[in-house]
């Protein structure tokens, strides 16, 4: 077995990646979209989900001899090569911080573990079903899926299309009944088969009953709509979802949900990647798991505007011109902030970065604006105060009206285990909440989760 783990935003020779060389030409240079295309499960969806993952984003990109890791984190495989992509604040052997915002923003309990060992396949399995109630409930926010199916009937009421080779086979002698079928719109139709395939399936694992206590309205809801579920039609029903790939627009949660539960059905007799050339895996997009989970802890005194999601939208200009979407607006209107999450080492934020964030405080008439990441060293918040005057003028001076300041989240890594991990960033958490002065105790975040 030919394992290989590198670390997020990092580069690394070329020559380092030889024991897989022959995964790495197939996932260097390329795009996420196009990954995804290939069987890469990408979270959360690559182009329409993520504020910051865009379809031109790569996993590994070539820059000259070395290739530079992104924000992305998680695990890819081939035949017999394993490659995982770690966070920076992994200490080699656990990723801590990384099953944090796992557990925190996807509710994934702390099972998952990305180490390349023999068993993979099974630990990248377990995962896509700990995945699953995110899913579901993202996509039954938009409601039951309806569509419309075929229906066969056999009786004297006809309301639809005769099927004369089903009606010699079922009535003949004749007694009185039609062989016939029409189209319907219906709640229990192959997606809501394929959903409750899944959740059947799930309950049927050790911990699927514990999962699936965190989704209990929406598995009902499902349950109810699919009176005609058989046990025996599972393969039926995963082929239908293969021909029948959700498209609309509205849905697209529900392809999401519709691409990770024939995944898992398919999974049960297979193992993942089965094949010398079939790349698979999961990828996750650190820098929307870290603004996620940003919004978790400062959420009650920001507004959040989501990219994607197309809330919140902000405009530069009058008439509408010049669609923006700061990270995070204050609710605070005498003194507003504005804060930019950035997944990234403190020393990479700049250039970019600055003019981007001068330009919402510009436009919601704030006088500081935060660059919120996450770092390993105790560093004091860097304050960054604005120029006036113009250097031909010989004129320069510090603003005392207005700065930017670099506040990080200190992420342990002196810890022996994950509940040590816990306790120590619950305490990074709060020094950092309590530098807007807010009340870190009261926020339901810190609420404990049950599985």
């Amino acid at each position: 077995m030919k394992q290989f783990k590198i670390k997020d935003n990092c580069l690394k020779k070329k020559e380092d990646f030889y024991m897989v060389s022959g995964l790495v030409e197939q996932v260097a240079d390329k795009t996420l979209q196009q990954l995804e295309c290939e069987g890469i499960f990408i979270f959360p969806e690559a182009v329409k989900v993520s504020e910051d993952i865009t379809k031109d984003q790569m996993v590994l990109q070539s820059v000259n001899d070395k290739y530079r890791s992104g924000n992305v984190m998680g695990f890819i495989g081939m035949g017999d090569e394993r490659f995982t992509i770690e966070s920076r604040f992994s200490n080699g052997k656990e990723d801590y911080f990384f099953q944090y915002l796992l557990e925190r923003v996807l509710e994934v309990p702390n099972i998952v573990n990305l180490d390349t060992e023999a068993n993979q396949n099974n630990k990248l399995y377990n995962l896509l079903m700990f995945l699953f109630p995110h899913y579901l409930r993202t996509a039954m926010r938009k409601g039951l899926y309806k569509a419309y199916i075929r229906k066969e009937y056999n009786d004297g009421n006809v309301r639809g299309t005769i099927d004369v080779a089903r009606h010699i086979k079922k009535n003949i002698p004749f007694t009185g009944k039609i062989a016939y079928y029409q189209r319907e719109y219906n709640y229990d139709n192959y997606l809501m088969e394929l959903v409750r395939h899944t959740i059947e399936y799930m309950k049927s694992k050790s911990y699927g009953n514990k999962l699936m206590n965190t989704i209990k309205d929406e598995a009902n809801l499902v349950i109810e709509a699919t009176p005609e579920y058989n046990a025996s039609d599972r393969r039926r029903i995963i082929e239908a979802n293969q021909r029948n790939v959700v498209r609309h627009a509205f849905y697209n949660e529900y392809r999401a949900l519709q691409q990770l539960c024939i995944l898992i059905l398919r999974n049960e007799k297979h193992q993942i990647g089965l094949g010398t050339k079939r790349i698979y895996g999961i990828l996750f997009d650190g820098a929307w798991l870290w603004e996620e989970y940003t919004n978790l802890l400062i959420g009650e005194m920001f507004f959040h505007p989501m990219n994607k999601g197309g809330q919140g939208a902000q405009w530069l200009f009058a008439g509408d011109t010049g669609l923006i979407y700061p990270d995070f607006i204050s609710k605070n209107q005498n003194e507003r902030i504005i804060a930019d999450a950035k997944y990234k080492p403190v020393e990479n934020i700049g250039n970019k970065d600055y003019l981007q964030v001068l330009a919402y405080m510009l436009r919601f008439d704030a006088k500081q604006g935060y660059y919120l990441y996450p770092e390993n060293q105790n560093r004091n918040s860097l304050e960054l105060r604005v120029n006036s005057g113009v250097s031909f003028e010989k004129n320069i001076i510090p603003r005392e009206d207005m700065k930017v300041i670099k506040h990080g989240l200190l992420i342990p890594d002196k810890v022996s285990n994950y509940e040590e991990f816990v306790q120590s960033i619950r305490q990074s958490e709060k020094k950092f909440v309590e530098y807007f002065g807010f009340n870190y105790n009261s926020m339901d975040f810190i609420k404990e989760r049950q599985f």
